[in-house]
């Protein structure tokens, strides 16, 4: 089984998200209720976390220590903005190669994705904030470590990213 880290507790999560811990996910406990929660979902308000609403076994699975219903998982790689990754490239003279990836799930699939994209001379590569494979041990093995050489950008909206990536010239 691999090792991620883990955050548990929701003061904890709150706290580690507004210190702009890189965070993978949050598992939140269905049914979960009260004042802290609010707080938590007013934190992640904006950011690209994935949240996912999970039953308290799988979150016992997780953690023994007393998680209040929400864990996280900390990413071993920071996330960055291709709003700022473009403008560095450009300004380096080269034109940008930027991978989207869509409906990978399998962290084996990103991490050898990821060790061609670096061979290929990737600038980047942007993955949605939901339903993408998790960036974990396995993932950065298959990679032979080129996801700590790539920027990583997660998004909400990859039409979005799109758009952009056409205004900035990019075909």
């Amino acid at each position: 089984r691999e090792s991620n880290a883990f955050i548990f507790g929701i003061r904890a999560v709150i706290e580690a998200v507004k210190a702009g811990q890189e965070i993978e996910t949050i598992f939140i406990q269905r049914n979960l209720g009260g004042n802290l929660l609010l707080e938590l979902k007013s934190v992640l308000h904006g950011t690209d976390i994935p949240t996912s609403l999970v039953p308290v076994e799988k979150l016992n699975r997780m953690t023994t220590k007393n998680h209040q219903g929400v864990v996280a998982v900390v990413s071993p790689i920071p996330f960055q903005k291709i709003e700022d990754i473009i403008p560095v490239i450009y300004e380096k003279g080269e034109v940008p190669l930027i991978l989207i990836l869509d409906s990978i799930t399998d962290v084996r699939n990103m991490g050898a994705i990821a060790r061609t994209a670096a061979c290929a001379g990737v600038h980047a590569i942007v993955v949605p904030s939901k339903n993408s494979a998790q960036i974990n041990a396995d993932a950065i093995k298959t990679s032979a470590g080129a996801l700590f050489s790539i920027p990583m950008c997660r998004h909400a909206n990859l039409h979005k990213v799109c758009l952009y990536l056409q205004e900035s010239g990019l075909q």
